[in-house]
């Protein structure tokens, strides 16, 4: 089986275990704070396991960081990393807000940059989103590209959850600039969104996002078409540890990119 077709069926996987949960009390519960520092929610904690145990059940020699177990090696000879967001959007889930994804990637080593198998899945529609490098990007098996046209309505995606008041400032022109901003709580479906091309550019400059919450739409929005750099205006990449944050821009195109670093007044 195909790196790819494993990280399908344990993203199907979760679909069917948690579809029922979302909006229901029994989505929630206080499990501690996970390995990526927020609170773990009944939802987190059987999405993961569910993971885990096809995994197992398979035998795919791996090491899986996840965003509430922290890091499980299932092997002793692993052939390199699967990156887990079980529920990316807990919040969203356990409110009924229909914004939520399991997010997973496997990477070949230690970095960002070395992810090559991607898979995201909608938790309430079941839409899967999956792109291998150099392959595509697609949504249920048709190809997906980011808007490559001028679009009739210019929309922007910016994470402004927990912001500083300096990142907020830097922000203000991308803001000022824009009528239709919009953030939906969940970055990895965020960047699955951007990539079907119904986002023309997302920013989140916050330096609070961890790697497993971009793995898979980092990988997925790349293979559509899309531009992603970091807050230096370089290549997006980060190693795999918790201890990492990140920031990024992601563009429909060079001209957006362009016009986004100019008015960050970041190099490009």
């Amino acid at each position: 089986m195909e790196k790819i077709e494993i990280l399908e069926q344990a993203a199907k996987r979760v679909y069917e275990s948690v579809k029922h949960l979302p909006g229901t009390e029994e989505s929630a519960g206080d499990f501690g704070r996970g390995a990526g520092g927020d609170i773990s929610r009944r939802i987190d904690i059987i999405a993961e396991k569910t993971v885990l145990d096809y995994l197992r059940e398979v035998d795919f020699p791996c090491i899986v960081l996840g965003e509430e177990c922290g890091k499980v090696e299932l092997s002793k000879n692993p052939e390199g990393f699967i990156i887990m967001d079980a529920v990316d959007g807990s919040t969203n889930a356990v409110r009924g807000i229909p914004f939520s994804c399991c997010s997973l990637a496997f990477a070949t080593k230690d970095k960002l940059s070395s992810v090559i198998d991607a898979v995201i899945i909608d938790l309430y529609t079941g839409d899967l989103y999956s792109a291998s490098r150099g392959k595509g990007a697609f949504m249920n098996g048709k190809k997906i590209t980011v808007h490559k046209k001028k679009p009739l309505y210019f929309v922007v995606g910016v994470d402004l959850s927990g912001i500083s008041l300096d990142s907020l400032q830097k922000l203000s022109p991308i803001i000022s600039a824009s009528n239709h901003i919009r953030h939906f709580g969940a970055v990895a479906l965020e960047l699955a969104i951007f990539a079907r091309g119904l986002v023309d550019l997302f920013v989140d400059l916050r330096e609070k996002l961890r790697v497993t919450d971009v793995a898979a739409g980092y990988l997925i929005a790349s293979e559509a078409g899309g531009i992603i750099v970091d807050k230096n205006a370089n290549p997006l990449d980060s190693d795999l540890g918790y201890d990492q944050r990140i920031s990024f821009i992601a563009a429909a195109s060079q001209e957006i990119l362009d016009e986004t670093l100019e008015k960050l007044n970041l190099p490009n």
